[in-house]
């Protein structure tokens, strides 16, 4: 009996951090500006103090063209780092402490809503993501 009060605890629990990891892009774009003193992102974005974040999710690290990136990073990009959900939550929650000697001064994102939020918002601006959909120019037409 103890067992499965244990178990139903666990699965409630998993239950709530599942539903607290789905992230709000509208509240995410919120959160962005945080971000915005060294990051643009859209269809008119350039390299600021960092780089242009539209199409960051599922990017290799490292890749935007005209950035000078740190040691550190041009590193982990060699080694095949990509900038999946995964990655990104790890180092923007604690730039320094996931990548010692990143140039990225930003202390982290520390509420675990918050930094799911500004995913969310990113995957707007990634491949199939309805911000780069609306702002990429219609595809050509098919030559036959």
């Amino acid at each position: 009996m103890r067992l499965t009060t244990i178990l139903a605890g666990a699965l409630a629990l998993g239950a709530a951090q599942a539903a607290l990891a789905e992230g709000d892009p509208a509240a995410g774009e919120k959160a962005f500006r945080k971000c915005q003193a060294c990051h643009q992102i859209g269809a008119e974005a350039q390299n600021k103090t960092g780089p242009i974040l539209t199409g960051v999710v599922g990017r290799p690290a490292a890749s935007v063209e005209g950035f000078s990136y740190s040691k550190t990073l041009t590193e982990a990009a060699a080694g095949g780092l990509v900038w999946d959900h995964a990655a990104l939550e790890n180092f923007l929650a604690n730039p320094r402490k996931a990548m010692p000697g990143t140039k990225m001064a930003f202390p982290g994102i520390k509420k675990p809503q918050e930094l799911a939020d500004i995913l969310a918002y990113l995957d707007t601006f990634s491949e199939g993501g309805t911000q780069e959909a609306e702002e990429a120019p219609a595809a050509a037409p098919a030559e036959g």
